[in-house]
């Protein structure tokens, strides 16, 4: 690989804009800090400060016209992640965008228009696949190791009291994209996919428990697999003690994970089934420790720039995620099972995660 450092901006200087300065400092040798883009000028200047980055500019056209940047990460509010990223495919630079990557199946296929007449790719952060567990989880899987996989569980059980719902561009359907299935769960179900694979069909049930949002506040979803598995999926902003679970019994094993906002080794464990006990052997040998999160993800868009393939997660790749959050609430809000596929361009589900609207809305 070529020793060459990339240079990256960071768009948006919010919260999450933090995790990524941290991957990026943590990747020293591969890349640097070039750039703070934000449209509050002294909110750029006191990250810039904070991250030692050296320039600061009002806008992303300001940045792409400057032409010194090689990546630039998205973290701005969802709404404005499809004109951002069209902005830097039409300047043929690549992009890495925070979840999720659109508000809707329809704007994501215009991004997949716009990225085939672009020479630059965008990629989707979905940071819980690059752990070191989830990485042997699937090699594991794909060796036939585990044998089938039959039964999993995903559960997103956080909690976000009513003033988290204050700030403007939460609780809706045209800023945010949904409730917690867009904006929570989706980490944990792309990684149920991402192990998974294709899903099939889903059932599900949303409502709004207890905020005041426009939303849902909490979603469960029976979904099937290609494979044949079958999964119930949680995703929930009302629940005191927090967790993000998942649990999968193949044939062979079950393996578990548990922990909150990112995970290490530590947070899995396996039980094979009896007579299987190499399994556990095969689980645990020379397995490094990489935690997942921003810094294991973006090592691994860095490996995929530097040799010239294609970066992981794409955007046709997260897709089947993304299309999973929409037939929940197609789902929910019509009472009937949604198949993959079924959700065609222009229909209400592909227009607007929430369709016409939930249930709830005319009450609101």
């Amino acid at each position: 690989m070529s020793d060459r450092k990339h240079r990256i901006a960071i768009v948006g200087t919010g919260g999450i804009a933090n995790a990524h300065a941290q991957a990026v400092t943590s990747l020293p040798e591969r890349a640097s800090l070039v750039a703070a883009v934000d449209v509050d000028l002294d909110r750029a200047k006191e990250f810039a400060a904070k991250w030692d980055i050296p320039a600061v500019y009002p806008s992303l056209a300001e940045l792409l016209a400057a032409g010194d940047v090689d990546l630039v990460h998205l973290c701005t509010p969802p709404s404005s992640h499809v004109p951002l990223a069209a902005e830097c495919l039409a300047a043929d630079v690549d992009v890495l965008v925070e979840k999720p990557p659109t508000l809707s199946l329809d704007e994501l296929d215009s991004l997949l228009d716009a990225e085939s007449k672009s020479a630059a790719q965008v990629v989707c952060v979905f940071q819980h696949r690059f752990g070191s567990g989830a990485v042997r989880l699937r090699q594991l899987a794909a060796d036939g190791v585990l044998g089938r996989p039959l039964v999993a569980l995903c559960n997103t059980t956080w909690f976000r009291d009513d003033a988290y719902f204050a700030v403007p561009w939460r609780g809706t359907f045209e800023v945010e994209g949904g409730g917690p299935t867009m904006g929570h769960g989706i980490h944990q179900f792309d990684l149920l996919l991402s192990i998974l694979g294709p899903w099939q069909q889903v059932t599900a049930i949303a409502a709004r428990q207890a905020r005041p949002t426009k939303t849902e506040d909490v979603s469960m979803a029976l979904v099937t697999f290609e494979n044949g598995a079958v999964a119930s999926v949680v995703n929930s902003l009302v629940s005191p003690r927090e967790t993000s679970q998942l649990r999968f019994d193949y044939e062979n094993a079950t393996v578990e994970l548990e922990h909150l906002y990112g995970y290490t080794n530590d947070d899995w464990t396996i039980t094979p089934a009896p007579g299987t006990e190499a399994v556990a052997e095969a689980w645990s040998a020379d397995l490094e420790d990489v935690p997942s999160g921003h810094t294991a993800q973006l090592a691994a868009v860095l490996d995929a720039l530097t040799s010239g393939e294609p970066a992981p997660v794409p955007l046709v790749e997260a897709r089947n995620t993304l299309e999973l959050a929409a037939a929940i609430y197609a789902s929910a809000f019509t009472g009937k099972p949604i198949s993959r596929g079924e959700l065609l361009q222009g229909t209400p589900y592909a227009h607007r995660m929430g369709g016409p609207g939930a249930p709830w809305s005319s009450t609101t």
